[in-house]
């Protein structure tokens, strides 16, 4: 009999228990056991069962499961007598930030130490007796939502003293979703003081904890060590680039295709692995995330379910706040092309608004760009990549995303297209000063976690965002050498008899006593003195049909000249 496919089931033996449709991912256990790395931190997409493998691990190791061969009776891990002496016996600490996504870092602090404080509750049973002195209850009765940095820091390393003592052996510690709050921190701009309280719990709990047994965490990326993980030299990380453990999250092809014979759609092979496959980890190809998986064999038909199964919020606001390379090579993605790149993937997520290859880094880690090539260069201490959009499912997220910046307001959008092709300078005005302060306010551009932000790079990227729908008809260029300069914005006609366009943007600094309009004549004035019409020039465009135009910004406001 088929077993029932259940959305949205993370834990192991409600699954087992309810008879759950489930891929039989014990292997995992031995792979990591037999490893023998201390501390081991794996980084996924999200949806790839990240959760639902801590709990496994949690049911088959922790002392609280002692007996409960009936969870893992069939699956591949329970044909090991070896393993099967393993099961329940050592103490487990499970830890998830899953759910730690508040948009203050007053919020974010109380919601950790809150997750730490049902830990604690859940040990209760540890003040019985005399195992720990009055100072040690003392401790334990003080742990709180209000506790002090130090004694957050210190809690858990202590908790795994304590279950130590009780249980005569060291502890395993499972972390999910270490870096959720971590990348809400970023997104809403309080990242470096969430990163001076994790980075005291962090260390405590996996550098300096002698209680220790051995560790994972799970995430989506592989934030630097230096932001949190200073001096964890025991660390094991395993990213979507290692080899390690890359057919134990996620379904293989050979794992999908056998359930859609038992489910009755063998002739939708095809059309599934157009849309869900391209995921790659190591160098296992033709992954295809579960989300999607079991939300088409309940339903049946396509859909675009890992896409829509997240707010995006991080990928929304890397890209569309993002410089103007990096809107030219979203667009460049989803004509379907690939392009080059290199980056270390340890995300130091308060460079991600400097350094373009960060975003890249991010973006891939969050799986939804996918690596054709990758390869590590000795000469430059970083790895190469081709990298193109995951599969297309992720291309109609993208597609989408971009479509609802400027739906608000499609129609003054198209309007402002056409009275820059037009020539058409009082509409151009009206136009780009009725999407500014319709778009502006929701293209935050002031909640950064370092670094004062560029505004000429939001403005750049923001019109080179308004302009490549133009790029059936024109070569759209930014920041390239031209004359004696690098001009903003180039706009040159596939058809030789159309007119061209430069674009330089300016930026109002009114404490200098510059206005709209005399920074609309400064950058006029740099494009004739920089000569950026010589490129155009020498591809035989003659000068009267070069337009040029000065854009300058003031907050919401938008003088073109």
């Amino acid at each position: 009999m088929k077993k029932t496919i259940g959305i949205g089931y993370q834990d192991f033996e409600e699954i087992r228990m309810e008879n759950i449709f489930y891929i039989d991912k014990t292997h995992f256990i031995r792979e990591w056991w037999e490893a023998l790395d201390k501390v081991t931190l794996i980084t996924r997409p999200r949806r790839f069962g990240k959760t639902l493998n801590m709990s496994m691990l949690e049911k088959f190791f922790s002392v609280r499961y002692a007996g409960r061969e009936d969870l893992f009776q069939g699956l591949a891990i329970w044909e090991d007598e070896k393993y099967r002496q393993l099961q329940g016996t050592y103490p487990v600490l499970f830890i998830s930030f899953a759910d730690v996504k508040e948009t203050t870092y007053e919020q974010a602090r109380k919601r950790i130490c809150r997750i730490i404080k049902e830990v604690y509750n859940q040990c209760h049973f540890l003040l019985e007796g005399n195992l720990l002195n009055e100072s040690e209850k003392e401790d334990f009765l003080h742990i709180s939502v209000d506790m002090e940095d130090n004694e957050a820091s210190y809690s858990l390393k202590a908790l795994s003293n304590y279950l130590s003592r009780y249980y005569g052996k060291k502890v395993i510690i499972l972390l999910d979703e270490y870096d959720t709050p971590m990348q809400e921190a970023y997104v809403h701009g309080f990242w470096d003081e969430l990163v001076s309280f994790t980075r005291g719990i962090f260390n405590a709990l996996f550098k300096t904890n002698p209680y220790l047994k051995r560790a994972i965490m799970t995430g989506i990326t592989r934030v630097s060590k230096e932001s949190i993980f200073s001096d964890l030299n025991n660390l094991e990380v395993v990213t979507t680039t290692s080899d390690n453990y890359a057919d134990c999250f996620g379904f293989t092809e050979e794992e999908v295709f056998a359930a859609l014979d038992a489910y009755g759609l063998s002739g939708k092979k095809e059309e599934v692995k157009d849309w869900y496959d391209g995921f790659i980890f190591g160098k296992r190809k033709d992954i295809y995330n579960p989300w999607s998986i079991l939300h088409y064999l309940d339903k049946k038909k396509v859909g675009t379910y890992w896409a829509n199964s997240s707010s995006n919020n991080l990928t929304g606001k890397l890209i569309r706040e993002g410089s103007s390379e990096i809107k030219m090579i979203t667009e460049t993605l989803i004509q379907g092309k690939e392009f080059h790149t290199s980056f270390d993937e340890q995300i130091v997520f308060n460079q991600l608004d400097q350094d373009d290859s960060a975003v890249w880094s991010i973006l891939m880690a969050s799986g939804y760009l996918k690596p054709e090539y990758a390869e590590f260069n000795p000469k430059t201490g970083m790895t190469e990549y081709i990298l193109k959009l995951t599969n297309r499912e992720v291309y109609f997220m993208f597609h989408s995303m971009i479509k609802d910046w400027f739906g608000k307001c499609r129609q003054i959008h198209n309007a402002f297209l056409q009275a820059l092709l037009s020539h058409d300078l009082e509409g151009m005005n009206e136009y780009m000063n009725d999407i500014s302060s319709e778009l502006f306010s929701s293209f935050d551009t002031g909640k950064k976690p370092s670094a004062k932000l560029q505004p000429e790079r939001f403005y750049h990227g923001f019109v080179l965002g308004l302009i490549v729908e133009l790029r059936e008809k024109y070569y759209i260029s930014s920041n390239k050498e031209s004359g004696f300069g690098r001009y903003d914005i180039m706009i040159e006609p596939k058809e030789k008899e159309a007119d061209a366009f430069i674009i330089e943007f300016k930026v109002v600094h009114a404490k200098n006593g510059e206005t709209l309009e005399s920074a609309a004549q400064a950058a006029l004035k740099q494009i004739e003195e920089k000569k950026y019409d010589a490129l155009l020039r020498n591809h035989g465009i003659s000068a009267e049909r070069i337009r040029k135009y000065g854009f300058a910004f003031e907050g919401k406001k938008v003088l073109i000249g």
